[in-house]
């Protein structure tokens, strides 16, 4: 039995978990999920959980039924509470500003990069308590999106690895290559 898909989905007050068939759809305060399971899982609700049960053990159920128990506790997490990723700008003038909901960087290009936000998706721009560095906010509902969406965004400038210049996730460690040396001093 799979450790993840035996384990129970605690269900919190405020949320609303609707089975019709091969269809879980899952409501709360910050909004609305669905989702479809293959036709070997199933899913049962007692006293606030959720049970995600197999029909039996060949290989391609156990490996889902892990996988379609993850993927229902990240819609009930994420509709009750949300998801959040902090994206790090570090460099001389590279800068992050807002246009609506579009977000509008000045990261060393002869351009503004204008970034607009996936359905369901906010960013919001704070400024790092730690670090001079000013951070990005991706937040969502839909943890696959708001991922995906920080993913693509760290995507227009990697952090370079001489200077550490670009975007990078918050907490990212980039390990920097050290530079030419001179000739001439190694004598």
């Amino acid at each position: 039995m799979s450790r993840i898909g035996k384990a129970p989905i605690t269900v919190p007050n405020g949320v609303e978990i609707k089975v019709d068939g091969l269809a879980v759809t899952v409501k709360g305060p910050k909004g609305q999920l669905s989702h479809d399971l293959p036709e070997t899982i199933t899913l049962e609700q007692q006293n606030g959980t959720l049970h995600v049960k197999r029909q039996d053990d060949e290989r391609n159920n156990r490996c889902q039924h892990g996988l379609q128990r993850t993927l229902i506790n990240n819609m009930v997490q994420g509709v009750s509470e949300g998801f959040e990723k902090a994206l790090e700008i570090v460099g001389v003038g590279y800068r992050a500003s807002m246009e609506g909901p579009t977000l509008v960087l000045q990261i060393g290009f002869s351009h503004l990069v204008k970034v607009p936000p996936m359905e369901g998706i906010s960013f919001e721009l704070a400024q790092d308590p730690q670090s001079k560095n000013g951070l990005i906010l991706v937040r969502g509902i839909d943890k696959q999106r708001v991922g995906q969406q920080a993913a693509d965004i760290r995507a227009i400038r990697p952090p370079d690895a001489y200077k550490g210049k670009g975007i990078r996730y918050k907490g990212e460690v980039i390990k920097t290559k050290a530079g030419k040396s001179a000739i001439g001093a190694k004598k």
